[in-house]
């Protein structure tokens, strides 16, 4: 599989972020486009480049059409693969193995939603199967609490535990002046938030915000002479188990381990080798599960690892360093916010800048716990 995937032949050659928190007046594909612009200016490449559009829209089921017709392409091919949060990690799986096969010139990955300004509330199309329905759960919510609760019995993990995610995140996002969330955030103030779906409450969820992200892909020999700073692909690999967590044989256990594995392997790096990691945070349960199946604690030990401080800023582990889905966005879904953080952590700008940071994770997760995918940054030195 490492032999497949183009390692260091791709590279990000322009990345951006628009309406980050509160945009009102502005359409999710209205929002999407000027993320394209942006990143497409960041790179110094034409709109009239672009050759391959990959988006996926949480109100449009032909996102890639309307996103042609709306910036006025005429791409050689479109992909509105829709698998959550993981969609723009597998998005771009297939621009980098396009992009390498000479299929595509310049692919553009792009998100936007106005979730905050329509509404504030979590908005998705997706439900619950019909074997859920039945018990009336909150969707997505109470299958993330289902996994949480299970992890708390099997391994003892505790709610203040859990809590200790939020507070890194919230402390990240402190001193980055993106992030819509800022302010004190204590263990107790999580622990004693509302109570939602248990043991899940308030403050161990995502933040529902507007916002927009692209990036713009290109092979490496052209990336190479922009403008910004080199960002390779290092290893990129998606890994779907089902639709419903209820349907896993352990809800401990996400695809995360392995598609991150897969994605390592490609890369020719392991856990300790990672020098930064951006997770899809949309509960805290979440960062707790995918930094044990990614290798970067023991199965069980995930609870311990966050409340030692490790993934807090000046920690072992540098995790969500804008803040996160818990307190930098959560525009519906968040995936495309954790890949741009990893390039500015690779570019040497990002607000809370990793001293040497060389090789950055970015994890996307989609549905309850269903579709994981991973990819693997680098900077010139590691190609």
């Amino acid at each position: 599989m490492g032999d497949i995937f183009p390692r260091g032949r791709v590279s990000v050659a322009g990345a951006s972020t628009f309406g980050v928190g509160e945009m009102p007046g502005h359409s999710t594909i209205e929002m999407a486009g000027k993320a394209v612009q942006l990143a497409l200016a960041d790179a110094a490449i034409g709109l009239s480049e672009v050759d391959g559009l990959f988006i996926a829209l949480p109100d449009d089921l032909f996102a890639g059409l309307s996103l042609a017709q709306y910036l006025g392409l005429h791409p050689r091919f479109t992909d509105n693969n829709r698998a959550g949060g993981a969609s723009f990690m597998s998005h771009l799986v297939t621009a980098c193995m396009m992009l390498d096969a000479g299929y595509l010139d310049c692919a553009v990955i792009a998100y936007g939603a106005n979730q905050r300004s329509s509404g504030g509330k979590l908005s998705t199309p997706a439900r619950p199967d019909r074997w859920d329905a039945p018990y009336n759960p909150m969707y997505p919510l109470s299958f993330y609490a289902l996994a949480a609760a299970r992890h708390m019995h099997q391994y003892g993990t505790t709610r203040e535990e859990l809590a200790s995610v939020a507070v890194a995140a919230r402390e990240w996002a402190n001193t980055n002046p993106e992030a819509f969330a800022k302010g004190p955030l204590t263990i107790e103030d999580v622990v004693n938030s509302r109570l939602i779906s248990s043991p899940i409450r308030a403050r161990d969820c995502c933040l529902v915000t507007d916002g927009a992200a692209a990036m713009v892909l290109t092979r490496t020999d052209r990336a190479k002479d922009g403008p910004k700073p080199l960002v390779p692909i290092l290893g990129a690999a998606a890994a779907t188990w089902y639709n419903s967590v209820t349907q896993a044989d352990d809800i401990t256990i996400t695809a995360a381990a392995e598609s991150g594995a897969r994605a390592m392997a490609m890369a020719g790096l392991t856990p300790g080798q990672i020098d930064t990691v951006q997770l899809y945070d949309a509960f805290t349960i979440n960062t707790i599960l995918f930094l044990e199946d990614l290798g970067f604690c023991a199965k069980g030990d995930g609870g311990k690892f966050v409340a030692s401080g490790a993934i807090s800023p000046g920690g072992s582990l540098p995790v969500n360093t804008n803040g996160g889905g818990l307190s930098c966005c959560h525009p519906g879904m968040y995936g495309m916010f954790a890949m741009v953080e990893a390039v500015r952590q690779m570019r040497g700008q990002a607000a809370n800048q990793i001293a040497g940071a060389k090789t950055a994770l970015a994890h996307g997760n989609g549905g309850t716990l269903s579709a994981q995918a991973t990819v693997i940054f680098g900077n010139a030195e590691t190609v």
